[in-house]
């Protein structure tokens, strides 16, 4: 796996977060959240079923994308095969919808 430097990985991760803020827009459409995209960092915003905030963010000094969401934390890398950020094969635009969904779904 081949180390990004902090310019690629800032391009990168701001291309990642606004294309996974972008894959998101049909499901919080229809689902009725929030996505927001603000200083470098995705929120998205739930109020049904309950309150709730999950929160995307680049870790520049490791290179990753972290996202909190549900108490529990994830923390992607780059995988250049994928040619996105990943965790255990998994993009970060499917994380985050398979976890919107989980979320929603009250489980």
């Amino acid at each position: 796996m081949s180390a990004l430097t902090e310019q690629e990985f800032r391009v990168k991760s701001d291309e990642a977060l606004e294309s996974a803020r972008r894959a998101l827009l049909p499901l919080a459409d229809s689902e009725g959240f929030e996505v927001e995209l603000q200083n470098g960092v995705l929120n998205l915003v739930f109020e049904e079923p309950s309150d709730m905030k999950f929160v995307v963010s680049p870790n520049a000094p490791v290179r990753q994308v972290w996202v909190s969401a549900m108490a529990r934390s994830y923390k992607l890398s780059w995988a250049p095969d994928r040619g996105a950020f990943a965790l255990d094969g998994e993009t970060l635009p499917e994380l985050l919808e398979r976890l919107a969904r989980t979320f929603l779904e009250g489980s």
